[in-house]
């Protein structure tokens, strides 16, 4: 089958083949890897990452940054799980609540961003300690547990049944049903929507977005409360998949879904990636660490490999930036 000229040029098809690469490397060394129980091992365990990741795609798009997406998810489990212990023990309430909720806190990220001009890494590293700590307060660090029944149940439902484990049927985790309708409503969003196309002209040039009539603070409040809407999303789907809720779960956890979404060949600078990039890059990150751990390599290296992929496509970004400028005309034109 002959790959279209397009589709070679891209981007993602060239860490589509670096995927493939790795997964062939990691079978060798470790055999085990490409077991239909180790596969459903790195969906199940990667999909909230996938979830996130896809969230957090709009706003690289726009040049912007979120670094507060750990604490928002943690606080959102931490939201969820009382609900589901002092409120109801309604499923859909459950995530709907969790959906909201961090709707919310992306919006105050959008707000502070956009109509107060903070720059994203200090609007959103505030945000994260302000989050972390009123959990922090709120949890004194204790895992809520004993979460109602139909909840745990629902957790553990799977689609289908492809091989058995003991005297369960294991089969893929209903929790990826959440992650096919974030991608396919992020995919519509940021290319079939005005809204979209404004997300990916802001991360171009922002003021060109301007002048061609993109309202670029609405866009950019919009996007972020998006990406909490998913992200809480993403909170009531990790408490589904634990059954039960640790305040520190998710320490760090927003260099991963950063990290996931350059991986995935979306630029630091704005402008370029997608969905489909991002999906990629979540597989190659997920890919990686659980190679590591099957080679038995220590957990350190993980973060070493992870970090150097993640400088050097932020630098291919960079000097694939210089390039450009330096050979096209700049032309000013003054009024009259």
């Amino acid at each position: 089958m002959k790959v279209p000229q397009r589709l070679k040029q891209s981007r993602e098809f060239g860490i589509f083949l670096i995927l493939l690469a790795v997964c062939i490397i990691v079978t060798v060394a470790a055999p085990s890897f490409f077991s239909i129980e180790n596969l459903f091992d790195i969906l199940k365990g990667n999909v909230v990452l996938a979830i996130m990741a896809i969230g957090m795609l709009p706003v690289i798009l726009t040049g912007g940054i979120d670094v507060s997406v750990g604490s928002m998810v943690a606080a959102i489990t931490i939201i969820v799980g009382n609900f589901l212990m002092k409120g109801s023990d309604n499923i859909l309430l459950a995530f709907v609540v969790g959906c909201l909720s961090g709707a919310f806190l992306g919006l105050i990220n959008g707000l502070l961003i956009a109509k107060l001009k903070i720059p994203p890494i200090v609007a959103t590293l505030g945000m994260m300690s302000i989050i972390s700590g009123i959990s922090l307060y709120y949890t004194n660090g204790n895992w809520i547990t004993g979460l109602p029944k139909n909840f745990i149940d629902f957790g553990r439902t799977t689609l289908g049944s492809f091989y058995q484990q003991g005297d369960e049927m294991i089969g893929l985790p209903v929790q990826l049903v959440f992650l096919v309708l974030v991608a396919v409503l992020s995919w519509f969003i940021l290319r079939h929507t005005l809204v979209g196309r404004g997300i990916y002209a802001i991360g171009g040039n922002r003021v060109s977005a301007e002048r061609v009539g993109y309202n670029v603070d609405n866009i950019t409040v919009f996007l972020y409360a998006y990406e909490g809407f998913v992200v809480g999303l993403a909170g009531a789907v990790h408490t589904s998949i634990m059954r039960q809720v640790d305040p520190n779960a998710f320490n760090g956890f927003e260099m991963q879904v950063i990290s996931a979404v350059v991986l995935g060949g979306a630029s630091t600078l704005g402008g370029y990636g997608s969905v489909i990039g991002t999906l990629i890059g979540v597989a190659l990150f997920a890919v990686i660490n659980n190679g590591l751990i099957l080679m038995h390599i220590p957990t350190f290296w993980q973060k070493i490999v992870v970090g150097i992929v993640l400088i050097a496509s932020i630098s291919f970004d960079v000097t694939q930036k210089k390039y450009w400028e330096s050979h096209n005309t700049k032309v000013d034109i003054e009024e009259a």
